[in-house]
């Protein structure tokens, strides 16, 4: 059997999933929002309101999409802040502890985010956990679109762990916080459980008609009950 064909092979998301980043979030949301002329937002609005792409989470709040010169502004503002706050985030509740548990045990885990690559995988390596995914992928260009292409490359990229040449998508469980990511796993025929820690309300996740999990724990097991139904 391949490497990655023993149980669920689990791709993570970072942002609002194992980086409990949700407090800083919203903290550089209101800051950004202070030097754009908006007002205030709450952290139940905002997830309410948060969407991928990101322009359409702007779009909610101004009634209309912003312009190209727009975006460019304030996706510059907010990482601006973003990024002087993210250090500070710790991991998820028992996200380190699980990720080790998962590679003693055998399974494998891969980690895809819309977060630039030049700073996921520093910061993915200052929590000391980078050595349990099989493989990193962060953006590499300028397109805030969702993950669905993205999660194409990225299962590509993991074929080569396994000995047949071809990843199993059916023992593929994508774990993340947004809708965006349920959308990306049923693009490349892969299962999805949501997690409520991040940045969507509960409500907005269970319109995707996926598993919806309160803690990282649970949603390891029931993509290990998904894949095992499968089999």
């Amino acid at each position: 059997m391949g490497k990655l064909l023993r149980g669920a092979h689990i791709v993570w998301d970072w942002n609002g999933t194992l980086l409990h980043d949700i407090d800083a979030v919203i903290d550089a949301t209101n800051a950004s929002f202070a030097e754009l002329g908006f007002e205030p937002i709450t952290l139940e609005r905002y997830r309410d309101l948060y969407c991928v792409p990101v322009p359409r989470f702007y779009e909610r709040l101004m009634g209309r999409l912003p312009t190209d010169a727009e975006w460019q502004i304030m996706n510059a503002v907010f990482h601006k802040h973003y990024w002087t706050r993210a250090d500070a985030c710790a991991l998820a509740e028992g996200a380190s502890e699980l990720l080790a548990a998962r590679r003693a045990d055998g399974h494998t885990q891969s980690l895809l985010s819309l977060a630039p690559h030049e700073h996921l995988v520093p910061i993915v390596r200052r929590h000391g956990i980078h050595e349990h995914f099989v493989r990193i992928d962060g953006r590499t260009d300028e397109s805030h679109a969702g993950k669905a292409e993205r999660m194409v490359r990225h299962l590509a990229a993991l074929d080569e762990f396994d000995e047949s040449g071809e990843l199993d998508v059916a023992r593929v469980v994508v774990i993340g916080d947004a809708v965006d990511d349920a959308v990306a796993a049923a693009h490349v025929g892969a299962r999805a459980v949501l997690y409520t820690g991040g940045s969507h309300s509960r409500t907005s996740l269970e319109a995707a008609g996926v598993p919806v999990v309160d803690s990282l724990a649970d949603a390891v097991d029931v993509a290990e009950r998904l894949v095992s139904r499968a089999a």
